[in-house]
């Protein structure tokens, strides 16, 4: 039977921000890439329940894990680190989902590499190879500047030409002293007075129990437009007063967290978390190790929100800037040690396996999950490609 993939988006995106919603479908509409990172709840919805890749040992998965969720940011320590960098469908699965999704978008985003289907399957290899390599050693470790390779270590070192003034200044405009945020219709929306005032309130409280409240002082807010999945879900862009006006002001992101995309798929116990908000910020303090700054939970008007600061630090490697092979690999290689590290860091955890199922994992029939992963990739993409064909002619 045909399914109406339009219907079941549509279903799936019920109760969002209709006008952020038209980005979003827009965005999907336009290439194949972004509609498969705007529509993880599919990739869940069929994967099978009866695969041998479910017997894996259970990790604390990004649940998202494709291409663009790996990036930059600034610790709470300070230090700029590369790793898995989202974390909304985080959860207690299979390692192999992971892995599965991330060998999908290979394929899947293979135009957006510049190279085709032959080559992304050979880099799925090197990401496998270098992911069970990584793992069998069953030592977490961090990917800093010193210890960053290629594409990731030109991003780390580039960011440190970035000042927080020209960052302030590309969305904060300065009048007489003061700043408020540039409203472009493209990366920011007017927020409505009504939900300013309830930040407002949110704010003040939440300060008032922070060593510095007078840095959180509330100067401006506005809706922000960003990301792929999750656009549709409330997102406010935060102009505090920091270190002092107007050029040591500090950007915020506040964003409303569902409950992940996986949840109805999940056989294995969750633990009870208070909120979404909760769930995300604990795996992901776990998952990363140093997690970035001011990384909280919060309450707003009876929904969950992760607060942090939004920084000049946080960004992507360029999957475009690539000229050769080699950087590419290098690329893919940094990614599967991210991911093997994650998984290790955040291990023993709530149910979460111990190194030593790690690393006996990839140790043992490492061919048999390879090939299942890379059959798996290479028959969702097909899906991928059709469902995209359907939603886009619609």
């Amino acid at each position: 039977m045909t399914r109406n993939i339009v219907e079941i988006i549509q279903n799936f995106n019920q109760g969002r921000d209709l006008q952020l919603l038209k980005f979003k479908y827009r965005e999907m509409r336009s290439d194949i890439f972004a509609f498969f990172r705007g529509t993880c709840h599919l990739f869940y919805q069929d994967w099978p329940e009866n695969s041998p890749l479910n017997e894996a040992p259970a990790v604390w998965v990004c649940g998202d894990l494709h291409l663009e969720n790996f990036g930059s940011y600034k610790g709470d320590n300070r230090l700029v680190y590369f790793d898995i960098n989202d974390f909304d469908e985080s959860a207690l699965a299979p390692c192999t989902w992971d892995l599965a999704r991330l060998l999908t978008s290979l394929i899947v985003g293979s135009h957006t590499l510049g190279i085709n289907k032959s080559e992304a399957l050979t880099l799925g290899n090197e990401f496998l190879n270098t992911y069970m390599s990584t793992l069998a050693k069953g030592q977490a470790r961090f990917i800093e500047t010193e210890t960053a390779q290629g594409l990731v270590k030109e991003l780390l070192e580039s960011l440190k030409k970035r000042d927080r003034k020209d960052f302030l200044n590309l969305h904060a405009e300065k009048k007489n002293g003061k700043r408020s945020l540039i409203i472009d219709n493209k990366h920011t929306l007017n927020c409505e007075e009504a939900q300013r005032e309830k930040i407002t309130a949110l704010m003040a409280a939440w300060a008032g129990n922070q060593p510095q409240p007078e840095f959180f002082k509330l100067l401006d807010v506005a809706k922000r437009i960003a990301g792929n999945g999750s656009l549709g879900v409330s997102r406010y862009l935060l102009l505090v007063e920091g270190k002092g006006s107007p050029n040591h002001n500090y950007l915020l992101n506040l964003k409303q967290e569902l409950p992940s995309s996986l949840q109805p798929y999940l056989k294995l116990p969750q633990p009870q978390w208070a909120t979404q908000a909760d769930r995300v910020m604990a795996i992901q303090q776990r998952v990363q190790g140093t997690p970035p700054a001011l990384l909280n939970a919060v309450e707003l008007d009876g929904e969950s929100y992760v607060l942090k600061e939004w920084q000049p630090f946080e960004d992507r490697v360029n999957l475009t800037a690539s000229d050769t092979k080699r950087q590419l690999q290098k690329l893919i290689k940094t990614m599967g040690q991210v991911t093997a590290w994650a998984q290790l860091r955040s291990g023993g955890r709530q149910g979460s396996a111990i190194a030593d199922d790690l690393i006996a994992f990839a140790n043992e029939h490492t061919t048999h999950w390879r090939n299942a992963l890379l059959d798996y990739a290479q028959t969702y993409s097909a899906q991928v490609a059709e469902d995209y064909r359907a939603f886009s002619q619609n």
